[in-house]
């Protein structure tokens, strides 16, 4: 069947099976190097493998849960929303989350996902308690900080090439609501973004939408999002008949593919121009509901067609804080110059890095998205340059097109987790195109 990630580049014909059992599991394991699925959201080619990508969606039961640790244990098929669906209700969030609920918690562990309270409480990883991985020759073994330790660290920010995650427990976070007080300030450029990121510090969540088209004095004009759970007795009077927020709204819907020509420089511009004006006029304290805060674009379902047939590709990377400003500066210039736009820009800071594969690193992270065309994929290359030459490193799960010189030149890593896959018969076991493109 055709197959591709949630920005539709590449899409290719994968073998996909969706075994029900860990021993229908292990049996599509002889069938030849595989690579688990999750719910497709990765954005390139890394849960894909054409002659045996396993789907994980039937591995989806709850397990157990502890009332008083928050302690979830549930296999990896399960679905963040679905978690939150079923625990919020009763006072328990999760203490990491994406920008999107519709990923496994397999996928999250996979990919190590970090969240916007990164700065303070690290990745999703830190919340796994332990994990029970299927490892080459079928047998299950269970992973934690204490137990196979290094197994542990490598599976965790190892885009599922060490093995398949089957299921995990991992670690809710308590809250006395499900409404998040946010604190909105317009950046009216790149240097005062990044001065309010360091003020900001204490805020437990902190995310920018960047313009990344402003040149001159406005480079880097920015919208941030500060945010924290909200207690009960801060709550305006009106929002404590519901605590855990009101009842989802119906989503929207893109029907069909956008046609390519709908996001060019002029519309892109125009569109960034507007949104910083009118948040801009908007700054201050509000009460917002967690989706809202949490995963405003899951409100649209099937957003990722805005971007035409050809998909999208998105540029995620990470830059040392003493690099940070004259990377981004670079990599923000370099874009407006090309006149290939995101609206989708995200500014973010990060804390410590986590497993030994795992994305981040203190420092700042720039995430755009593109519609895919030659002109795109020939600026990606720059940036991919600009990026190594400031001791950066990019997002696996965000990636289609890295070339492996620059990846293994950008985290020497690379290297030994590619040694630890030869050494341990996972590169014969577990493979994507991601994998091979990359020569993990």
């Amino acid at each position: 069947m055709k197959l591709g990630g949630w920005g539709r580049y590449p899409v290719t014909d994968c073998t996909v099976t969706a075994p029900r059992t860990p021993d229908a599991l292990a049996e599509a394991r002889t069938s030849g190097p595989l690579i688990a699925r999750g719910n497709g959201r990765a954005y390139g080619d890394s849960a894909l493998n054409e002659d045996n990508t396993v789907s994980m969606r039937h591995f989806n039961r709850i397990i157990a849960f502890d009332e008083v640790t928050g302690q979830l244990t549930a296999e990896a098929g399960v679905m963040l929303g679905d978690v939150i669906d079923a625990f919020l209700p009763r006072g328990w969030f999760p203490a990491v989350t994406p920008g999107t609920k519709y990923v496994t918690l397999g996928g999250m562990a996979a990919a190590d996902v970090h969240g916007k309270n990164h700065h303070i409480d690290g990745g999703f990883g830190n919340y796994i308690d332990w994990l029970d991985l299927m490892g080459p020759d079928g047998t299950v073994t269970r992973a934690s900080r204490n137990e196979n330790a290094d197994l542990f660290d490598w599976t965790v920010g190892g885009m599922g090439l060490t093995g398949v995650i089957l299921r995990m427990a991992l670690r809710l976070r308590r809250v006395e609501t499900g409404w998040i007080r946010q604190r909105a300030q317009a950046a009216p450029n790149l240097a005062a973004a990044m001065e309010a990121f360091e003020a900001a510090q204490d805020a437990p969540y902190s995310v920018a939408w960047i313009d990344c088209l402003s040149t001159g004095d406005a480079l880097g004009r920015s919208i941030i999002m500060l945010g924290e759970h909200a207690p009960l007795d801060r709550l305006p009077t009106r929002f404590r008949q519901i605590p855990f927020g009101p009842p989802p709204r119906k989503k929207r819907k893109i029907p069909f593919n956008l046609p390519g020509f709908a996001l060019n420089k002029w519309t892109v511009s125009a569109f960034n121009a507007a949104y910083y004006r009118l948040n801009a006029r908007k700054t201050g304290t509000t009460y917002v509901p967690w989706d809202t805060y949490f995963y405003p674009l899951d409100s649209i379902l099937g957003w990722n067609r805005i971007y035409g047939r050809r998909g999208f590709v998105q540029f995620q990377c990470v830059l040392p804080d003493d690099a940070a400003r004259a990377g981004l500066e670079k990599l923000l210039r370099t874009i407006a110059h090309a006149g290939q736009g995101s609206f989708l820009a995200v500014l973010k800071k990060l804390g410590p890095e986590g497993g030994r594969l795992s994305f981040p690193m203190p420092g700042y992270t720039l995430a755009l998205d593109f519609p895919v065309s030659d002109k795109v994929l020939t600026l990606m290359d720059q940036l991919d340059r600009i990026t190594l030459d400031h001791g950066g490193r990019f997002y696996l799960a965000k990636d289609a097109r890295l070339s492996s010189d620059i990846l293994h030149a950008a985290d020497p890593r690379a290297d030994a987790f590619a040694a630890m896959r030869r050494d341990t018969g996972a590169d014969t076991a577990f493979a994507s195109l991601q994998s091979e493109r990359l020569g993990l």
